[in-house]
């Protein structure tokens, strides 16, 4: 019992950490936002700029100092393959959406997820343009500025509010020829987090997408009574040696077992 209870306390203090933390770097990044930056290219075609690595400094500086022994997995950090051997650590995408950032455009994020061993326990997702900080923790449910917040139920698909690749999504209604789906959302943590209370039915993330892209979204999509899975319907598993996953699936909890179950008769080719 004394364990638990030591648990939910380093769980609190570490809640309260990583929120203060989310918003000092959502404030630093609207300050820099629609600014002459610096910026460039990394590996093939992602943009960078100098606001991502300023929020990381902040965001590593500040999570790390108060919790040394957590291992730590950032988009903008030389990976460290320390963090595999740690039960804890910080998984940071310190702007989701750079190349929305860097065009002007208002979907952008600031994404830092708490993983024990593979699975998240705190996630906070948040949105300086529109205000939104979606918060969760494992077991205590999902808030939108501070508000619960659950997904939608049933098991029907409108198009409109679904969001994602197009012809992956075609492929759940195939005879229903040119569909019209929700506006696209650049930062893929705001796509799945808008499941979470209720702005989207369903969202689809295409392939290719990493860890910090995900485990705060995927927490904070569980938590509001929904299900983020591969479409085998499979958990997905942080802080692995692999951070890349493929094409995965958000939705409340009977809509996802039923486009999961509509993929394992139809799988991808």
């Amino acid at each position: 019992m004394a364990d638990v209870d030591a648990n939910d306390t380093i769980l609190t203090r570490d809640a309260a950490l990583l929120q203060d933390t989310v918003r000092e770097a959502g404030a630093l990044a609207q300050s820099m936002f629609r600014t002459e930056l610096k910026k460039w290219i990394k590996g093939a075609s992602s943009p960078v700029s100098e606001a991502d690595i300023a929020v990381n400094d902040l965001l590593e500086t500040r999570l790390r100092s108060a919790t040394p022994d957590y291992g730590w997995l950032s988009e903008e950090s030389a990976d460290d393959a320390a963090r595999l051997s740690r039960r804890l650590t910080w998984i940071v995408d310190p702007i989701d959406g750079t190349r929305n950032y860097l065009n002007g455009h208002d979907d952008w994020c600031v994404s830092v997820a708490l993983v024990e061993d593979a699975t998240p326990v705190l996630g906070a997702v948040f949105a300086p343009v529109s205000g939104e900080f979606f918060f969760a923790a494992r077991g205590r449910g999902t808030t939108l500025n501070d508000v619960p917040v659950r997904a939608t139920g049933g098991a029907e698909l409108d198009f409109a509010r679904v969001a994602g690749p197009k012809p992956l999504v075609e492929r759940l209604k195939p005879s229903l020829g040119d569909i019209q789906l929700h506006p696209r959302i650049g930062s893929l943590a705001l796509r799945l987090c808008r499941v979470a209370h209720g702005a989207l039915d369903a969202a689809f993330a295409g392939g290719n997408s990493h860890d910090w892209d995900l485990a705060a979204a995927d927490l904070i999509v569980q938590e509001a009574d929904g299900r983020m899975s591969d479409l085998s319907g499979e958990p997905i598993l942080y802080n692995r040696r692999e951070v890349a996953h493929g094409v995965l699936v958000a939705a409340g909890r009977d809509r996802h077992a039923g486009i999961v179950a509509h993929f394992r008769d139809r799988p991808l080719a």
